[in-house]
């Protein structure tokens, strides 16, 4: 009976989290689709993909993690009834995400020179500059669907955004498809191609998320008549409160993990291939946990807002409980899985004999460290979560700490050294030592605050 207390608010926290796990699953399979798409053309072009992604997420990772702070200022005010609140919290959410996604235009257009200075391998970036121009200009619309995204899951409505997610990776595949390898009356562009879908994906991402929220979704109190009228600094003050650490969060986890492509290259394309597909893999799962990561905001930010803090640590516990079975689900799959997983991304009809042997290395490299992300997939779920719920108390000061020590002073730090012992398997060492570094750290830190609130 005492299971039962946590076991029965699964269905609930599963009906928050699944679809924002689709969603996000949706994204990574765009990613790993371009990836299956550029890996047919040549281990090269995979590899130049790879670095401009991890450096276009460096950014991006910054933007996505500002816009959480939108979630629990929407599920508090819910749980709170000041309804009258969330038309102010979207326009001022907009507003700023605007002008913060604008900024990571500029920025991205200074990648290419922080490339060479990261004596990363001339060839791969030569191809791999002009992908992250036309990538760059996404991050505005990357932003733009990111303010409605989190106004959205903090309503508990997290459908919408899986659908309009779901309909643009649709296109997204399609057209990459069709411009990579001049399908459907497009010219064939590579890689070149790949950029240019995702690029029209985010703009009509940013549509069709507005459209069901403005005339489906029951939320078109809070979308008309939006102006100047409703900015508030007060509001405009707490999301900066909450998004700039939440942001940093965002880089020093997402960052450990484009360092690590960083990292790799030096070693080489073909370590650096094999280093994409256990990051690919592991996307994927961790996407599952962040979905778990919005339900506890989301369930975590109600009861704060009702102030009912007994309750909302049994609704923590429960969402904590159910990441652990889904974690060891994925850490026996993935190694079970280890030998047939990479076949996905590396194909046995390359034209040359050295291309060939270029993708028997990377297989067997994978092989290796598919076996440490599968050993990792307990510490990755259970820092997301705990993050979620404290962030659905607004807790964000002690975590950007935290994530900052685990992820670069701990994580990065092994993972450099490592690198020099055991190549890429160091790298993920070290990646494994940062993420149960924030793990353990992330979760004394909610028990504190817990513990606290309830007394």
């Amino acid at each position: 009976m005492m299971l039962q207390q946590y076991t029965k608010e699964f269905r609930q926290n599963l009906k928050i989290a699944m679809p924002v796990m689709l969603g996000y699953l949706g994204h990574v399979f765009v990613g790993l689709m371009d990836n299956v798409f550029v890996g047919r053309l040549d281990p090269l072009n995979l590899a130049a993909v790879s670095l401009a992604n991890s450096s276009i997420f460096f950014i991006m990772s910054f933007g996505i993690g500002f816009s959480y702070a939108i979630t629990p200022l929407v599920s508090e005010a819910v749980g709170a009834n000041k309804h009258s609140r969330l038309k102010k919290v979207l326009y001022n959410g907009i507003l700023l995400h605007f002008i913060l996604g604008i900024l990571m235009v500029i920025l991205s257009f200074g990648i290419p020179k922080v490339l060479y200075l990261a004596h990363q391998p001339p060839e791969v970036i030569g191809l791999a500059v002009p992908y992250i121009r036309i990538v760059g200009i996404s991050l505005l619309f990357v932003m733009m669907f990111q303010s409605l995204k989190q106004f959205s899951d903090g309503l508990s409505l997290t459908t919408y955004p899986m659908i309009a997610s779901l309909i643009t990776n649709v296109v997204n595949i399609v057209l990459s498809y069709a411009m990579v390898f001049g399908k459907l009356g497009f010219p064939a562009m590579g890689i070149y191609g790949a950029a240019y879908g995702a690029l029209i994906a985010r703009f009509l991402s940013v549509l069709s998320l507005w459209f069901f929220l403005r005339y489906i979704s029951g939320t078109k109190e809070y979308l008309i008549n939006l102006g100047r009228s409703l900015t508030a600094k007060p509001i405009i003050k707490k999301i900066l409160y909450l998004g700039i650490p939440s942001g940093f969060q965002g880089i020093f986890e997402m960052g450990i993990f484009s360092a690590s492509v960083w990292l790799a290259g030096t070693l080489g394309a073909i370590q650096q291939a094999a280093n994409q597909i256990a990051l690919q893999t592991a996307s994927m799962t961790f996407m599952v946990f962040v979905g778990f990561g919005v339900a506890a905001t989301v369930r975590v930010g109600n009861q704060k807002g009702r102030r009912d803090f007994m309750e909302m640590k049994r609704i923590a516990t429960s969402i904590f409980l159910q990441t652990f079975l889904f974690e060891l689900f994925f850490t026996v799959t993935i190694i079970a899985l280890r030998y047939q997983l990479p076949y996905i991304y590396l194909s046995d009809d390359y034209a040359n004999p050295q291309k060939i042997a270029e993708a028997e290395a990377i297989y067997h490299l994978a092989v290796k460290l598919l076996i440490i992300v599968g050993i990792f997939q307990i510490s990755d779920g259970f820092q997301v979560v705990f993050q979620g719920a404290l962030r659905g108390l607004q807790d964000v000061i002690y975590p950007f700490f935290i994530t900052l020590f685990a992820y670069w002073l701990i994580g990065f730090t092994v993972s450099y050294y490592l690198s020099k012992i055991y190549g890429v398997t160091g790298i993920w060492l070290g990646l494994l030592t940062g993420l149960t570094t924030a793990a353990v750290l992330l979760f004394f830190r909610f028990r504190y605050m817990a513990k606290k609130l309830v007394w």
